[in-house]
Order: structure tokens, then sequence, then C-alpha cells
């Protein structure tokens, strides 16, 4: 069989097998769940699917080596495995996995060493990645075959998804459930906001709640937001302005760049803005704003004001919630369609930008909201 039909057989089986898992020594299922189901950590899980994968398609190899550079026979690529194989089943089945390969991630990039249980991989959780190491030593030793790992690892991915699922649904229905005519006051939502920026987790929320301001205003603004770069991606990279650009609609050249940060503005921010995104185009930006969650540094407000002197271009700094404070306020009727699109950006992000506890908060505190709107 072809790795793919390894892939769909097994993933048929574990579903199949519904709650019960394959016959394997509690201490060594405690490590597949660990690994499985801590929502910290989504790289250690395809490593050892696409490790696993590899060695039930040929048993001659190493499972402990998925490096070319280690240069010996038994090894393998273990990233080509990982993206021709694991990441188009993971999306096929939306199963709850990282959705760019493990073998970029810093712990695991770079290497042409055996992954044997001493070696220090340096990521986090730790417990995450010594228990992938031990589970590959586990099928290197025959205490586990490959087959049963990658099935059992399946099934839990399955079990975790639809979990995940369910929760979302059955705190989406309570929302349903309260769907009445409503008042909901801009301090409401302001109070609401802010208690889920407040959330661990929370670094993609600005960028959210300033694309959702655009889109809910966009044809009486006639300014058009760009897609949403991914929440990893850096702006060298996608050759992006800004997390937020806007462009006047019909037409391409961003006019407002919006640039995030989950702590203080520094000189340096500005100065980096002009000299790698600002000066970058040939044609002039109307403005360039940066939102900060943290307070606003009165030197560096002042150095920003300077800038439109400097480069014709105006920069400023300011408040997340005071943003969103100020948008409801100036657009009253559009709050909870605001609120609607906010909801509807969170919950449409991958859990690697946007993590399920982070969205399952905040229907929680908007169920809560409504519920005693209606007391």
């Amino acid at each position: 069989m072809t790795p793919d039909q390894i892939l769909g057989l097994l993933y048929q089986q574990a579903q199949q097998g519904g709650m019960q898992s394959v016959m394997i020594a509690s201490h060594i299922f405690e490590k597949i769940e660990l690994v499985s189901m801590n929502i910290q950590n989504r790289a250690g899980v395809r490593l050892i699917l696409a490790c696993a994968l590899a060695k039930v398609y040929d048993p001659s190899i190493d499972i402990r080596k998925p490096y070319t550079e280690i240069g010996d026979m038994d090894s393998y690529s273990g990233r080509a495995y990982d993206e021709r194989y694991i990441a188009p089943f993971i999306i096929q089945y939306q199963l709850p996995c990282n959705p760019t390969t493990a073998f970029l991630t810093p712990a695991l990039r770079n290497r042409n060493t055996v992954l044997t249980p001493d070696l220090n991989l340096s990521g986090r959780p730790r417990e995450v990645y010594q228990a992938c190491l031990e589970l590959l030593n586990h099928v290197y030793q025959h205490d586990l075959t490959a087959n049963d790992l990658l099935k059992e690892i399946i099934r839990q991915l399955i079990v975790l998804r639809d979990q995940k699922q369910q929760r979302m649904e059955s705190l989406l229905a309570n929302l349903q459930s309260n769907r009445m005519d409503r008042q909901i006051s801009v301090e409401q939502i302001i109070s609401l906001i802010s208690q889920h920026l407040s959330t661990k987790g929370s670094s993609r929320l600005p960028v959210l709640l300033v694309m959702a301001a655009y889109l809910t205003v966009s044809p009486v603004l006639q300014e058009h937001p760009l897609p949403l770069e991914a929440h990893q991606s850096a702006d060298s990279q996608t050759k992006s302005l800004g997390d937020v650009q806007i462009t006047l609609i019909n037409d391409e050249r961003i006019i407002t760049c919006y640039e995030m940060k989950h702590r203080r503005v520094t000189i340096t921010d500005l100065d980096l803005a002009v000299q790698q995104k600002i000066s970058a185009i040939s044609y002039p930006l109307d403005n360039y704003v940066f939102i900060t969650t943290d307070i606003i540094d009165p030197l560096v407000d002042s150095y920003a004001k300077k800038m439109f002197e400097m480069i014709g271009v105006e920069v400023t700094i300011l408040d997340c919630i005071q943003f969103v404070r100020h948008f409801l306020y100036l657009f009253y009727r559009q709050r909870v369609v605001f609120l609607n699109m906010y909801q509807q950006l969170v919950l449409a992000e991958p859990d690697s930008a946007v993590s399920q506890p982070v969205k399952e908060v905040f229907l929680s505190l908007r169920h809560a909201l409504e519920s005693n709107s209606l007391e």
C-alpha cells in the first residue's frame, strides 16, 4: 500500500473502533496520550505521525533517524513524509495538528542526529518532546509496533477533534437560544473584548479586532482590508507592509497599514517601519498605525507625531481598546454587526493562531453577556 492508503485505512479502523484503543502497555499509552492531547504543543504529534507512517511503509528504516543528513542506509526524510502525506491527511479530516511541518519548528529543524531519549530538543513543553523521543525508542526496541502507534495517534486525534467540535456546537447553540431583539451597549462589548484580550494566547486578537472593524463598515468607507497572512508568517517573508493592510475599493494600492504589538511600541519599531516597509513602496501611504495592548510611552508617541514632517506619512500609536471603543461609538448602530464579525473571524482562525480555549472563552463570555441582557 502507498502511504496515503495506509493513512486512509488506519483512519477508518480508528474511527470504527470509537473510544476503544489498541492494546498498548499503560506506561506507553500515557506517553501517546500526552503527545496527542497536549494543546500547548501540536508539533510533537505531527512528528510521531510522520515517523510512524514512514516506518509502517518501509519497515527497514530506523524510526529514530528522520534526517537524510544522518547518512545511514536506514535514515529517511521525516519532513518529506510530513509534508507529502501527513499535511493533506490532517487537512482532509480536520485533525487538530499544526498546519505546518513539525520539522521546521526550532526543536527539530537543522538536525542530523538520531532522535534518542537522551537528546535535549529544547522544545516546550519539555515533557511532550521527551515523550516523543521515548515513543520512537519504544518502536525501535519493539515494545510497540509502528502500526499500533500510528493507529492510536489517529484515534486520539479523532477523539480530540470530535470533543472540540461538540464543545463549540454546544456553546454556539447556547448563543443561538438567546437570539432575540435585545440591546447590548458599547461598554458591554468593550468589557467582553477586554476580558478576551486578557486570555492567555491572545496575541492574534488585536489583528482580528481591526479586521472586524473594517469588514463591518467597508461599504461605507469605500475601503477594503486585504486578506490576513498566517499568524506566524513574518512580514519579510510575505512582503506585507503590516498585519492589516487597507486599500481603496477597486484600487490595489495600500493606503493604511496597521501593525499590532502585544507590548509597548518603541522608537526602534517606528524606525524599522520606516526603513523596511514605508520606504519599500513606490507610492505614498496615507498613514501607518501601531496598535498596542500595552501603555503608550509619551516619548515614543511624541517621536511618532514628528514622522509626518520627516517622511510625509502620518505614523501614530493607538491603544487597542480605545480604538475599538471609538469605532463602536462612531458606528453605533453597527456594534452588534461588529461583534458578530469578530466572532466569525475568531472561530475561523486555525488553532495555531487562536487556540480552542481562546475561542471557547469568547463564546462563554458572549453567552454570559447576552444571558444577563435578557434578565
